[in-house]
């Protein structure tokens, strides 16, 4: 017979029989803790700088101060515990400034509104990071005019579905993601029904393959260590063919949004609003029920369409190819875009194991293949990743190129940018143009990302080693001076400094569609401060130590430092000369190769 104890003492301590005032019961001591090991990862403040460069959307000063000294596993801890600040409830408060939940420019960019908040005030930076890199992974996008970008609270409830899996089980989040409208919608399975042999109907099978080239497992077999596997013959091993697509895409019919719980009394706008912010529902009558065969496995007729899903996501899971697939492309997301084998294959052991032990001996992870807390424990802990020395040979092979939405969180970070209220700069509303950071936050242009995983840049120095740097995919002729005409201009408070003329008429924009929001606020939005900066400007030297352990974490080189020390002293400090100093400065720092090339 198995007996549960409710009790709460130690079960190898005996009792007295009768426990009295003067024979009380033992009080059972608590385990000892284990020893902890020492976690040198802040060493010192580059060092911290370095980490937090990587794992957040950019180090502030005080943090740098206060946690060089301290331990990275104790941080990386805290940051798995920290609360979770939803997208929907935020989106709801800058829609009630608009009327009925009407579709405007307004009311579309308040997804934008929130991820910049997130990025940039957020104290859960590291889970910010991964919900980034998931979604750049597990695409779906509002650059189309279509639902997704009029109907925010769509990709807000897909945002909080990566807030809330960031650091969970890879498997759980697929399933999620399955039942997100907005997936539904960007991968057209959104009333998926099934096969219909007298009109020639079949289920469509947009997701089946996404879910299988891009989310899981690409079209090639992988070693653990992200290399091509090969058979017998020497030759390539593709993972899947047509008809394992047509199979899975049966999988995935019936699903549509939950009718059933939208109000009937309400507006059709906020009737969609409604739609959009829940789950999927599953109607049976819709499902498949004939065999679905992909992969060697088969699902049995008849089998329901919540069984068939959980079914198929378990045996893709089991695949050999998920941990390397999907660990290469969190990592070019944190630290390196050409990893090597060896770094891939200790990430994807992680990620295949569940587990992980950090620099201080503790171990994180629940054992199930997918687990993502092992899994970005891996990605920043790794010898790889934390290795110091600067590279010996004339291509360093490892770091990345900051992309351009990390790059502009990073300056407001850096500089405790006061009131980060984008719904009042309108620059920030729409990003993708060559004009301005020629990207934008959960909007790539295509379910191929705003870049491929494995880009070669041709007829360029990385591309003749044959390393794959994503990122060189969206810099061109066109957004690289569109980058530092639009940094200059936030950096110097252009975006802020506007006239009585301009207030007046992005006032007139406002209640042109009823927005209820004072366009004074403007002046005062994204206004960075440079208090710290200025009272260097009078000792260059100074002013660019401080800037290089604040952007490029001491590792700026001394071409750079004595380029922009030349240039900057030209400027008499006479008038506005500190502060013109200052900005360029920064301005300087931000477009050379030193910022945006992270090492």
């Amino acid at each position: 017979m198995n007996v549960v104890s409710c009790g709460g003492g130690n079960s190898d301590t005996p009792l007295p029989a009768n426990p009295s005032p003067s024979n009380p019961a033992p009080v059972p001591m608590p385990e000892p803790s284990p020893e902890l090991e020492v976690d040198s990862t802040f060493a010192n403040q580059a060092q911290t700088a370095r980490f937090l460069t990587q794992a957040t959307f950019g180090p502030k000063y005080d943090n740098i101060i206060k946690l060089t000294e301290s331990s990275a596993s104790a941080w990386l801890l805290a940051q798995f515990e920290l609360p979770i600040d939803t997208h929907l409830s935020r989106i709801a408060d800058y829609k009630s400034a608009a009327p009925n939940n009407e579709q405007n420019r307004y009311s579309s960019a308040t997804t934008t509104f929130t991820f910049w908040t997130s990025a940039i005030n957020g104290e859960d930076q590291l889970r910010q990071r991964m919900v980034f890199a998931l979604s750049q992974l597990l695409v779906v996008s509002s650059n189309g005019g279509d639902v997704l970008h009029d109907v925010p609270e769509a990709v807000g409830l897909y945002l909080d579905i990566l807030n809330e899996h960031a650091f969970g089980n890879y498997r759980d989040l697929l399933e999620a993601i399955t039942f997100s409208p907005a997936m539904a919608n960007y991968l057209t399975y959104l009333g998926n029904e099934k096969g219909d042999p007298t009109t020639g109907r079949v289920p469509d099978e947009n997701y089946a393959r996404e879910l299988l080239q891009l989310f899981t497992i690409g079209l090639l077999a992988l070693e653990m260590d992200g290399r091509l596997a090969t058979n017998a013959q020497n030759e390539v091993i593709e993972l899947y063919t047509n008809e394992d697509i047509t199979g899975l895409a049966k999988v995935f019919t019936g699903l549509h949004l939950d009718f059933a719980s939208a109000d009937r009394r309400d507006d059709f706008f906020t009737q969609r609003t409604q739609l959009y912010a829940r789950a999927l529902a599953i109607y049976p009558e819709n499902h498949s029920t004939l065999e679905k065969s992909f992969l060697g496995l088969t699902i049995p007729a008849n089998t329901g369409a919540r069984e068939s899903i959980n079914i198929a996501l378990d045996h893709i899971m089991s695949q050999a190819s998920v941990a390397p697939f999907v660990s290469r492309q969190l990592i070019q997301r944190f630290t390196t875009s050409h990893p090597s084998p060896q770094y891939i294959e200790r990430v994807a052991t992680a990620f295949e194991i569940g587990e992980f032990t950090l620099p201080d001996g503790r171990q994180i992870g629940d054992k199930r293949k997918g687990d993502l807390k092992a899994t970005i424990a891996a990605i920043l802990f790794d010898p790889d990743a934390r290795n110091e020395a600067l590279p010996e040979t004339p291509v360093n092979v490892f770091g990345k190129i900051r992309e351009p939405v990390i790059r502009f969180a990073n300056w407001a970070r850096a500089f405790d940018v006061e009131n980060v209220t984008p719904e009042f700069t309108m620059p920030l509303w729409y990003t993708s143009g060559s004009g301005a950071l020629g990207q934008h936050p959960i909007r790539p242009r295509s379910v191929f990302n705003f870049y491929r995983p494995g880009y070669i840049a041709p007829n360029s120095v990385s591309g003749e080693q044959a390393l794959t740097v994503p990122e060189l995919q969206i810099m061109n002729a066109s957004t690289i001076p569109g980058f530092t005409n639009f940094m200059a201009w936030f950096v110097s408070g252009g975006h802020a400094d506007l006239t009585e003329d301009e207030v007046n008429a992005l006032q007139q924009a406002f209640d042109d569609e009823s927005i209820a929001i004072d366009a004074r606020n403007a002046l005062n939005s994204f206004v960075a401060n440079y208090d710290d900066e200025l009272d260097l400007a009078n000792d260059i030297d100074a002013l660019l130590d401080r800037l290089d352990l604040l952007l490029t974490y001491d590792r700026m080189s001394l071409a750079t430092k004595q380029h922009i020390s030349d240039t900057i002293s030209l400027i008499p400090l006479e008038n506005d000369g500190p502060q013109l100093r200052v900005f360029l400065a920064i301005v300087m720092v931000l477009t050379s190769t030193d910022f945006v090339v992270q090492r």
